[in-house]
């Protein structure tokens, strides 16, 4: 692919070790551009599903990010760890051998709904212009504010109740951490608990069976990156207006519910993605130069 321009979404299956701006990086080697991003960071020992946008794709990744995720891994209780998996050290020991499965999915029922998650100090959230992971390898610990997360769905069952690991299934809102659900139902249960094995396998439509390695991806198409979005199709004559930006009303584009919508060329091409404005009318969020 390398040496002409590429347009499109690459869904990655990103393997453990790699950072997430590692498989940008390959990327563009893979491509033969620089115009590469991601949407939707994975810790480097996590595994699973990375949308990346190539080409004039960048521009959707804002639409992608905001797109549920699924995640599957593996909560270890009794342990806590630096950084709330089992990356960190251990910084405390419980025994939690008389807790039961019973007692884990009622704990674990409780984080279903709109939560508050403290960001952890590991995370790629900025304080003060910094970003956290980067105090916390300095050994500075600073105040978070909690944020809002959505969990829609949260399921745990006995992997080895013996030795307290369970298998987590978590559906979740974009920005919430797996890691700190895991240490919370530790809390929550009178002692503690990490994360292990932490794969996504899903964001949005995007499920890990459509995923390649990053060396061997396969580039769908700008329309087909906004799947998960309503889509309209226009004639030429209302692309020509579509191209040059102009604000619509949104019967003009027969734009229905909240938005955004994809809006699709008479070839299926997409020309731009328009976003609810004044009531009435809609405008334009992104338009693809033709």
């Amino acid at each position: 692919m390398s040496g002409s321009a590429v347009d499109g979404l690459a869904v990655i299956d990103k393997e453990a070790g790699w950072t997430s701006h590692d498989v940008v990086a390959k990327a563009r080697g893979v491509f033969g551009t620089r115009k590469v991003g991601h949407a939707g960071t994975l810790d480097p020992d996590a595994t699973g599903v990375l949308l990346l946008g190539v080409g004039r794709a960048t521009r959707l990744l804002r639409f992608l990010t905001p797109l549920p995720k699924q995640y599957v891994g593996e909560l270890v209780l009794g342990a806590e760890t630096t950084t709330l998996d089992a990356a960190g050290e251990v910084t405390a020991v419980h025994d939690m051998s008389g807790v039961t499965p019973e007692q884990v999915a009622e704990a674990a029922s409780g984080f279903v709904g709109d939560i508050l998650q403290i960001p952890p100090m590991v995370s790629a959230v900025r304080v003060g212009g910094r970003r956290l992971h980067e105090l916390a390898r300095e050994g500075v610990e600073v105040e978070r504010e909690a944020r809002p997360v959505t969990v829609h769905e949260l399921a745990v069952a006995p992997m080895d109740a013996d030795t307290g690991v369970y298998r987590m299934e978590v559906t979740c809102s974009s920005g919430t951490y797996i890691r700190s659900l895991a240490a919370d139902i530790g809390t929550a249960l009178g002692g503690g608990g990490h994360l292990r094995a932490l794969r996504r396998i899903a964001i949005g439509s995007f499920a890990v069976d459509d995923a390649r390695p990053v060396d061997a991806p396969v580039l769908l198409t700008m329309a087909e990156a906004l799947r998960d979005y309503p889509a309209v199709s226009i004639d030429e004559a209302l692309g020509q207006r579509v191209g040059s930006g102009q604000v619509l009303a949104a019967d003009e584009l027969s734009a229905e519910g909240e938005g955004p919508w994809a809006v699709l060329g008479p070839r299926g091409h997409l020309l731009a993605v328009y976003e609810a404005h004044l009531p009435g009318l809609v405008k334009p969020a992104v338009v693809i130069p033709q």
